[in-house]
Order: C-alpha cells, then structure tokens, then sequence
C-alpha cells in the first residue's frame, strides 16, 4: 500500500469517526502521477475525488482555487470552490515571456498570507485539509510543496484540474480534452461570487 493511499484511509477513518460517511476509495496511484505534478505532501486527486471529498467534509476542508484572476474571470471556477487565491499573478503591465509563450507571471506575495486568511475565516488551521486546483495541476504541486514547507499538513492536489491536460495526438490535439474539471462535467460557473475572489490589499 502506498503512503499516498495511507494517508487518504486515514483521513477518511477520521471523516467517518467524526460523523461522516465513507467516501469511494481513490484511485490516484502516486507512481503514476508525472513528475511535475508531484508533491512533498503526496496527496493526489483527480477532479472527480477532489469534488467528492469537499462534498464529504464540507466546511472541515478549504477548497481552492490558485489560477490567476484572469483565468477565472473568462473560463469560469467550479462552484464548490471556497475561495479564489491566485499562486501567481500577472504584474501591471506583464511583459511577453518568450520562453513561457505568455504574458509574464510573478509569485504572488500575499499568497499565504490570504490562505491564513481564509482559513481563519472558516474557524480552520494548518492542520486540516486544503484541496488545492489550477488549470492542469502543474501550479498547485509547486504551491503543495511551498505550503507543505510552512507546516501544512494535509495539502490535496487535483492532478487534473479544471481544464485538464492536452490531448496530445488525433483530431483535439493541442486541446485541453484529456480530463480535468470541466470534462469530467463536474458543477462549475462563468457567475464569480466576489466574496470568494481575490482582491489584492493595498
């Protein structure tokens, strides 16, 4: 048994001590997880789980989203999000990344700082579950290793995320049809709720 699968029988047998009904067992193997989107933590979901396991703890997990506003803003955010913290962030003005093919991305700084924040506000700490999505995985294993790094215990990664990976041959090549959220047909919404957005402090 892996220790990814360790980890999740032992949150579900606390789930299910403190009153809550078993979740479907995970089918994320950790070997099979690609590189770049793995983690210290070692906390894999797909979307599917991901969503399960918030519809499951409701209130006892903070569901975020770490994609850039503008991400948000024109592709939408799945509705059972808690919040919108952005991991990175355009800066005024970005510049063309020639390397990256986009507009440049920094760190954003407030970043932690507005995840404690959040799970103040929701009477949570370092200890309970963060489940953690961008657009394909690759930014939330960077933002689990930061967070894992500043004594985060339970930090989740939804390894497909919300627009899922690229096909990578046949008619959709080049396409985000692999999987992912919004192809798993999963709730989402173009209605931002402003309460759950991030808006930058002065």
């Amino acid at each position: 048994m892996s220790s990814m699968n360790t980890r999740v029988r032992a949150l579900l047998f606390a789930a299910a001590v403190g009153g809550l009904a078993p979740l479907p067992a995970f089918a994320v193997d950790a070997a099979q997880v690609p590189q770049g989107k793995q983690t210290k933590p070692g906390l894999y979901l797909d979307a599917r789980e991901a969503h399960a396991l918030k519809q499951q703890l409701g209130d006892r997990a903070l569901f975020l989203d770490i994609r850039t506003r503008g991400e948000v803003s024109y592709t939408g955010m799945a509705a059972t999000v808690d919040a919108h913290v952005p991991f990175l962030e355009h800066p005024p003005n970005a510049p063309w990344d020639e390397k990256a093919g986009r507009f440049k991305l920094e760190f954003n700084n407030d970043f932690e700082a507005e995840i404690a924040r959040r799970l103040s506000a929701k009477g949570l700490g370092k200890n309970d579950p963060l489940i953690l999505i961008c657009r394909s995985g690759d930014r939330t294993a960077k933002a689990a290793n930061l967070l894992a790094e500043q004594g985060y215990a339970k930090v989740y990664t939804v390894i497909d995320g919300f627009e899922g990976d690229v096909a990578k041959e046949g008619p959709d090549a080049g396409k985000r049809v692999v999987n992912g959220w919004k192809n798993a047909g999963l709730p989402w919404t173009y209605k931002l709720d402003k309460d759950k957005l991030y808006l930058p402090r002065p």
